[in-house]
């Protein structure tokens, strides 16, 4: 995991309509990056939605929130209709910026382990450095693990 009070490494993806996101995009705004595994699965899903439900609060703060798996961006499209999500998802699927940030790697699953995605929310504030890493994300209460 990436550690606090480092740069943050810069990326660069497609969203769900293929536009370009880059981190270059957020200078001088505060960013919470977070990475999940899959669309639509309960622990995703809940994730999102809480941070769908508190996205206002986090933009009067100054936030802007964009999530990052390795799903398509028709997958990432449904997701968000189905939700009414209401910030973009970048499509990692060559894992380039999940490498970036450690947020891909070894995972053990029912004694079984496999490469995958690790469930982490970067802070990045507006220097571009990470100011909170989060390694255990609770999916149900992630703003407030965030903004604690």
């Amino acid at each position: 995991m990436l550690q606090k009070g480092t740069k943050a490494p810069y990326f660069e993806g497609k969203d769900e309509n293929g536009n370009t996101i880059s981190l270059n995009d957020f200078a001088g705004k505060k960013l919470v990056l977070y990475f999940y595994p899959k669309d639509s699965t309960p622990g995703c899903t809940a994730e999102a939605c809480d941070l769908r439900d508190n996205y206002k609060r986090f933009l009067s703060m100054g936030y802007e929130v964009i999530g990052v798996s390795k799903d398509s961006a028709a997958s990432h499209q449904k997701f968000i209709a189905k939700y009414e999500l209401p910030f973009h998802l970048i499509s990692d699927t060559e894992c380039e910026i999940l490498k970036a940030y450690e947020a891909w790697g070894l995972k053990k699953l029912y004694g079984k382990e496999s490469m995958g995605t690790i469930r982490t929310t970067y802070v990045i504030d507006e220097q571009g450095i990470i100011v909170d890493a989060i390694a255990k994300v609770d999916t149900k209460n992630h703003t407030a693990q965030i903004l604690k």
